[in-house]
């Protein structure tokens, strides 16, 4: 059994920062469980372009209103408090934060805690044993 509070992660390499978004990755790829849990803010004002073409993401948001944008479709939808998202078919997707908004994602293979978004968007798919031969 892991019991983890989110205090004990802020602050840790399981703090991640980026630009527009900030990750505090509850459950990893090292957990050995078969999915990742992160809890993320996207910051006020923002617009975060995503794809994630080696994983599936489902998103709920728990605070904060933003748009999500299906950039294959032009699909809008609006984000706050208790609608969940689910990209199972690697959507090209951008967020719009109206006010910070701050979801609990999950990710299908986990993500080690490594990985940073690439020019499009995507994270790599890296593995603990990527970690191990490196």
């Amino acid at each position: 059994m892991i019991v983890r509070t989110l205090d004990e992660i802020v602050g840790t390499e399981r703090d991640v920062r980026a630009e527009t978004w900030r990750s505090r990755r509850l459950v990893l790829a090292g957990e050995k469980v078969g999915f990742s849990l992160h809890d993320t803010v996207l910051y006020a004002g923002t617009e975060t372009r995503m794809w994630y073409a080696n994983h599936i993401e489902a998103v709920y948001c728990i605070d904060g209103e933003g748009e999500l944008v299906n950039e294959e479709t032009g699909e809008k939808h609006r984000i706050e408090p208790g609608v969940m998202y689910l990209l199972n078919g690697h959507e090209h997707h951008t967020l719009r934060a109206h006010t910070d908004v701050r979801t609990v994602c999950v990710f299908n293979p986990p993500v080690t805690g490594r990985e940073v978004h690439d020019e499009n968007g995507v994270y790599p798919l890296l593995t603990e044993e990527s970690e191990e031969n490196a």
